[in-house]
């Protein structure tokens, strides 16, 4: 009888790996992120942690004996989810282990804006002793967090430390700790001219896609930050430019983008109102721990018990 196998796509630590062997110690495990170690075995694996183009090629097309996909990352978006979702194959996602460093960054977003570090900076660099404008500061000021998962939830106990009122739009307006007042997805353009910051946390789906747009930016105060780690595409970046360029809003710190690396004829390069970070608002040094320890283990003893993961399993009608 063949062994059940599971293929995890990343470079694991000898503990977890070896408590993830105490769970499934009569499967073939196979880890690593060289694909010698597990592109033999691809097709046998019935549980993958990690994306990797040869699923699709090796395992989707044909008579796939995946059964539950552990993504490495929040977003599902970029995966073939019609493809998944016509095998059964159960998806679950790293949502939750990016709270703190995308918070951090969020907030590092923020205050850099407000308090000129990006100006000063380039000053530094020329050698250039001016004020360069500063008076904003980010107490007692208000907060719209678009999105209030993991990092809608821990941004918004941050704020909190600077006085601020934070706002919260989420589908279900259901309520939630640290954060004020919550919306509806519907009644965003509400909430939008009560904001100094607008931080977008959102995924990327149906709903979402293009959600920001001229209208959006009108809305905003001329004095308003916008604030984008979700996913480019959730904005019409060509309306973003224009609101930037025309001063219909002070500023923008972005981490995504509509095409990823953004291009070098980009405006956005050269606006001095703008902070850029190349899509690592996740980064950290505990990624593979959080996503491990936190979540494949503790889905990998439900699916054992139960052939069903429980954290973040990923209804395929929301796309997420």
């Amino acid at each position: 009888m063949t062994k059940r196998t599971c293929i995890i796509t990343h470079d694991l630590e000898p503990s977890q790996l070896e408590k993830i062997k105490e769970i499934i110690p009569d499967w073939e495990l196979i880890a690593g992120k060289d694909p010698a170690n597990w592109l033999n075995g691809m097709k046998e694996a019935e549980i993958i942690a990690g994306w990797k183009k040869e699923i699709k090629e090796m395992v989707l097309e044909g008579n796939s004996k995946l059964r539950w996909f552990q993504s490495w990352s929040a977003g599902v978006d970029s995966l073939p989810l019609a493809e998944m979702e016509s095998q059964g194959i159960q998806i679950t996602s790293a949502n939750g282990v990016h709270a703190n460093p995308i918070s951090e960054t969020i907030l590092a977003l923020m205050l850099g804006l407000t308090r000129k570090v990006h100006t000063y900076v380039k000053n530094q660099q020329a050698k250039v002793w001016h004020h360069s404008g500063m008076k904003l500061e980010i107490h007692n000021k208000t907060i719209g967090m678009i999105g209030a998962g993991a990092i809608g939830k821990e941004t918004a106990r941050i704020a909190k430390a600077f006085g601020m009122k934070v706002i919260g739009v989420r589908h279900s307006r259901k309520p939630e700790e640290y954060i004020d007042e919550m919306y509806t997805s519907r009644q965003l353009n509400d909430v939008l001219p009560q904001c100094d910051y607008v931080v977008v946390t959102l995924p990327l789906t149906k709903e979402t896609r293009q959600l920001f747009g001229a209208e959006q930016f009108s809305l905003m105060k001329d004095s308003a930050f916008f604030i984008n780690i979700g996913r480019g595409e959730i904005v019409k970046e060509t309306e973003l430019i224009a609101a930037l360029q025309n001063g219909q809003i002070a500023g923008a710190g972005l981490d995504v983008f509509e095409k990823e690396p953004l291009s070098e004829d980009s405006p956005l390069w050269d606006l001095d109102n703008v902070i850029i970070t190349p899509h690592t608002a996740g980064s950290t040094e505990y990624y593979t721990q959080r996503v491990i320890e936190d979540i494949f283990i503790p889905n990998l003893k439900k699916y054992i018990n139960s052939g069903t993961p429980g954290i973040n399993l990923v209804d395929y009608k929301k796309g997420y």
